[in-house]
């Protein structure tokens, strides 16, 4: 391989890693912060993703946005209603509706499984007009993923030192203590999954746009790719709000240019998820071992 095109994997690695960041950052809200493991996420990207599309193949590129981050909003608080209302298991009811949302999903492309944008106005079609005989030609996606993720960070950095952002990591901490004072943590987890899940459906929206096309398989492995690169981030980065949110974005580049690599070796496409998971597995284990080893050091020493 040569470094133009280990440059250019770097490059298509970035593009991507950015445009999945944000699910990422939604992770980093509902799991790191909220302490809730939402397994809700690869359907809620590929309704994200949808939704978004629908309405760009109406002709409204620029209201495929806001369209598809209220659809995750739905997601979200549908996903916090059965936690916090009906009793029914945080695991549990992300399933629910990770499932109800593969149905939806299809509704709303129309019965379809999958849609074509090649023809298609998109968010990314307009900036590409915009940057027309500049020295960002070429570059659009790059330059949206950069801004929505920008900006996301952005968001969570202010949102989390917030009264209302304050009391959510109150509540991934110790809901007890978050309802002894006179805080509803129903009302906070709700707040957090709502958002977070706006975050997941957005990036959905994006991705599809940028590929030009949606399937309604798109989020299929989104959490475990998400889970994998908040892991990578944290290895990396492990303390402060805004840092932690710029660590999430590494480790979601660095998970992104293993996954590309694995592919510029036509590594054949059903060994993938393995590939998946082995990073999971990795970006869990590492740091544990990496402690246990130094633990056991410090012990012989002593």
């Amino acid at each position: 391989m040569s470094f133009a095109d280990f440059l250019g994997l770097g490059q298509t690695a970035l593009e991507l890693a950015l445009l999945n960041s944000l699910t990422v950052l939604a992770l980093y809200l509902s799991y790191s912060m909220l302490n809730v493991c939402d397994l809700s996420t690869d359907g809620c990207y590929g309704f994200g993703a949808a939704v978004g599309a629908m309405v760009a193949l109406a002709g409204q590129p620029l209201l495929s946005i806001p369209a598809a981050m209220l659809a995750g909003m739905l997601s979200g608080l549908v996903t916090a209603v059965l936690q916090t209302r009906m009793g029914v298991n945080s695991l549990l009811a992300g399933i629910v509706v990770n499932t109800g949302l593969y149905s939806v999903t299809i509704a709303v492309m129309e019965g379809s499984s999958l849609k074509n944008m090649n023809k298609t106005v998109t968010v990314f079609s307009m900036l590409k007009n915009a940057l027309k005989d500049t020295p960002l030609q070429g570059m659009q996606t790059l330059v949206i993923g950069l801004v929505s993720a920008a900006l996301v960070i952005l968001f969570l950095s202010v949102f989390l030192r917030t009264r209302l952002g304050l009391a959510i990591r109150a509540t991934g901490n110790n809901p007890d203590m978050v309802r002894s004072s006179s805080i509803d943590p129903r009302f906070t987890t709700t707040v957090g999954l709502v958002i977070a899940n706006a975050f997941t459906a957005l990036s959905g929206c994006l991705m599809a746009q940028s590929q030009k096309s949606v399937t309604v398989d798109i989020g299929s492995g989104m959490v475990t790719m998400a889970l994998a690169s908040l892991l990578i981030g944290g290895v990396f980065i492990r303390r402060g709000i805004t840092r932690r949110a710029l660590g999430a974005v590494l480790g979601a580049f660095i998970f992104r240019l293993v996954y590309t690599v694995a592919l510029r070796f036509h590594l054949p496409a059903y060994m993938l998820k393995l590939v998946s998971s082995a990073i999971v597995v990795a970006a869990i284990s590492i740091p544990y071992l990496t402690k246990a080893k130094g633990g056991k050091t410090a012990a012989g020493k002593g």
